[in-house]
């Protein structure tokens, strides 16, 4: 086939090919240049032989063509694998043994391509572990990156799987904290543009550059979230990467999946860069992700999006510690206060409520003093409106960094000392302690 999409509607049932047909060296190739997996292998499997030359085909040589799932099982368990799944491979049995592939054989990695895209064949797919859903037309480079991005990800896992009973430790001289969990901090707010991402990361980058221990960041806004881009970073891995792996997860994992903020050592883990992820990731997930990641770092920070879900709830039920970012202006309050009275319905305690009042020298006739009133809570930090703040976010460097002595930098400063104890805090950042080895 000379062209780089498809549909597979043309496509017919054919004879089935041998088990394990291997694509031929002198077999035209489809692709100019196939994924480049670091030696990770490729399966396509699909019962309709047209599907299988044809993904085959757009993947390069020595791409393993398998006629079904239950055929392909023979090859799990031979080191890092990406698996294509065609059209046919939907079935609940067929969902059944790829959840099973990722409870016990976290290097196989499973990509689904499907005729026609249902949200509930979406959520079926995500739910049992396959790692990106792609819809006909299928675009060659689009189908060559995901399978590329898949397989680098399992290369990376299978470095930092857990040892088996009785083996070396593979995070020899990684020990959990001693005494306490580290501290869980969510930064909330009622209405989107806020400030409230501009105050967890420069939260986060405080904490990380007093704390002698671990800082972790991780973007909850799983559908939009711009702690990455507040924060200038390119990163290889994402929530859902560390989501997926949750029966494994360890120190040296979490170090993989988690990208290093290199002025401050905070370590970021980033949303999702897929919208549709977001739906596929529970509460109870993350907060599974969360309590294993406090284990190990002393500050969890987490930013959430601006409206109430599963997520959010059960992270903030979960937290030690709640940032409240308002805006002075009357929508900004009348939102904090509609939250703050949902929040009491949920039995959150007032005292683990820290409300910031973002642009507080704003000229918009409010008085500070009255909104704290009204909303019957004192704010922990008046942040000033300054242009230092959309200049820092443009250059992807935090206030607390790159203008330290604004006003906004010391209120953020104040609000990360209300975390930090004395045994916790370091005046010199370089006697903090590495984190994930």
């Amino acid at each position: 086939m000379s062209e780089t999409t498809s549909d597979f509607s043309s496509f017919s049932l054919d004879d089935f090919a041998p088990i394990e047909e291997q694509v031929s060296s002198d077999a035209p190739a489809e692709a100019d240049q196939g994924p480049n997996l670091g030696g990770a292998g490729i399966a396509v499997v699909d019962e309709d032989l047209a599907v299988r030359d044809y993904l085959a085909g757009q993947l390069g040589e020595g791409v393993a063509k398998v006629r079904s799932i239950s055929e392909m099982e023979s090859r799990i368990g031979m080191g890092p694998i990406v698996v294509v799944l065609g059209p046919s491979c939907t079935t609940p049995d067929d969902f059944g043994t790829v959840e099973r592939w990722g409870r016990s054989n976290p290097e196989v990695g499973v990509v689904l391509v499907t005729s026609e895209l249902s949200t509930q064949l979406l959520q079926t797919a995500l739910r049992s572990g396959v790692r990106d859903v792609l819809a006909a037309p299928i675009d060659q480079m689009q189908l060559v990156d995901t399978v590329s991005r898949v397989g680098d990800s399992l290369n990376s896992a299978a470095a930092v799987q857990p040892p088996k009973p009785g083996s070396p430790s593979m995070v020899d001289g990684l020990e959990p904290l001693d005494g306490q969990p580290g501290k869980v901090i969510s930064v909330f707010s009622t209405k989107g543009g806020s400030g409230k991402s501009v105050v967890a990361t420069n939260l986060a980058c405080a904490l990380a550059k007093r704390s002698s221990k671990p800082v972790v960041l991780i973007d909850a806004h799983l559908q939009f979230g711009d702690v990455a881009v507040m924060l200038k970073l390119t990163p290889q891995h994402t929530v859902v990467d560390a989501v997926s792996q949750l029966e494994h997860l360890d120190p040296a994992m979490i170090d993989e999946f988690t990208t290093t903020h290199e002025e401050t050592g905070l370590r970021v883990l980033p949303a999702p860069l897929e919208p549709t992820f977001a739906d596929q990731i529970t509460g109870e997930q993350m907060m599974k992700l969360v309590n294993i990641i406090k284990e190990y770092a002393g500050h969890i920070v987490i930013d959430m999006p601006a409206y109430f879900n599963d997520v959010v709830l059960t992270l903030i039920e979960g937290s030690d510690d709640v940032v409240l970012v308002a805006g002075l202006d009357i929508p900004n309050i009348k939102n904090v206060k509609i939250g703050l009275s949902t929040l009491s319905l949920l039995n959150i305690p007032r005292e683990k409520l820290h409300l910031v009042l973002n642009r507080a020298n704003s000229k918009v006739k409010l008085d500070v003093g009255e909104v704290e009133k009204t909303l019957q809570i004192q704010a922990a930090a008046h942040v000033p409106s300054d242009v230092v703040v959309p200049i820092s976010v443009n250059r992807g460097s935090p206030v607390v960094l790159s203008a330290a002595r604004s006003g906004v930098a010391r209120e953020l400063d104040k609000l990360a000392s209300r975390f930090l104890d004395g045994a916790a805090a370091s005046a010199a950042s370089g006697s903090r302690r590495r984190f994930f080895g």
